[in-house]
């Protein structure tokens, strides 16, 4: 037979009884809460957690980091590289003045511009921007720091940063009176190919630009004979100069990447960013460089920015 437990029968056994239910009822309730305690003390420090994480990748997203071991990787390089321009600077870029090559005007600014000549944004500020900088840089209101790049090079099929860039180099190092206006006639519109439709240029093109640009025959031969002679030299800083973060886009879609054309004034980054859209290019630089629009041009007019501040606009 099963055994059955009998019932109290007396009032004693039954509070008794009552007593011991309500215990192990205010037990229970006393594990369930402490068990909600933890479950929730769990909960909340997964939420704090996840919050943490989400809020450094934001952080991270918006303070990117320079890889101190690529950018190092990327330097030994161009170190490596030879042969090297004889008067480019450490980071490659080449100083024009009304002085000549390598010898700033004291007391203004220098305007450094990163650009490949594939690069259809470099044209379009090229060519809203270059006879402004020939006209300062005649005048000694500003020096001009050239940086060519040739990380365009997939977009042609043969190889037209690398040759464009190559014949800029020796240019600036053989006849560096004439690089601006090779410059300004590389990005011509009508000259300029195009990044997504290459056509293919030759080098007896090029070629015939830096003769209209006022390059001596023997220079420009010597500039376009297709042996890239500072070939290596353009890819390893190709490669380097992208890495170095100052020149990094401090907003927009390519917010943490170096984008061409970069523009630095006394080395430090132009935002053009945020420029506004009904300003055009020209007043803006003016504007970045502290100079009225019609003082370019006029001797012993100098921009306010001098030879240390950074833009003053925007």
């Amino acid at each position: 037979m099963a055994k059955t437990t009998k019932k109290p029968t007396n009032r004693k056994a039954r509070q008794a009884a009552e007593a011991a239910a309500a215990k192990a009822r205010a037990e229970q309730a006393q594990r369930d809460r402490r068990n909600q305690t933890i479950i929730g003390a769990v909960v909340v420090a997964v939420v704090i957690a996840l919050i943490a994480v989400i809020g450094f990748n934001i952080w991270k997203a918006n303070h990117p980091t320079q890889d101190a071991g690529e950018l190092n990787d990327a330097w030994s390089q161009v170190e490596a590289a030879s042969p090297k321009p004889a008067n480019s600077t450490e980071k490659g870029g080449f100083v024009i003045s009304k002085n000549g090559l390598n010898k700033p005007v004291k007391g203004v600014p220098t305007v450094a511009v990163y650009m490949d000549f594939m690069c259809p944004g470099c044209g379009a500020m090229e060519r809203a921007l270059g006879d402004t900088y020939s006209q300062l840089v005649d005048a000694g209101q500003i020096n001009i720091e050239i940086h060519p790049m040739s990380f365009m090079d997939r977009y042609s099929t043969d190889e037209y940063s690398t040759r464009a860039a190559n014949a800029a180099i020796e240019i600036a190092e053989k006849e560096p009176e004439h690089l601006l206006k090779f410059i300004t006639l590389m990005y011509a519109e009508d000259f300029q190919p195009s990044e997504s439709d290459y056509k293919p240029v030759s080098n007896a093109q090029i070629k015939q630009r830096a003769i209209d640009a006022g390059v001596s025959e023997s220079v420009a031969a010597s500039a376009t004979d297709g042996k890239h002679v500072y070939g290596d030299w353009l890819k390893a800083i190709s490669k380097y100069t992208p890495l170095r973060q100052e020149l990094w886009n401090v907003e927009g879609q390519l917010k943490g990447q170096m984008s061409t054309p970069t523009i630095t004034v006394n080395g430090k980054y132009w935002n053009r960013n945020s420029i506004p859209s009904d300003t055009d290019q020209r007043t803006a630089f003016l504007k970045a460089i502290g100079l009225d629009a019609n003082a370019v041009g006029t001797e012993g007019k100098l921009p306010s920015v001098g030879t240390d501040k950074g833009p003053l606009y925007p």
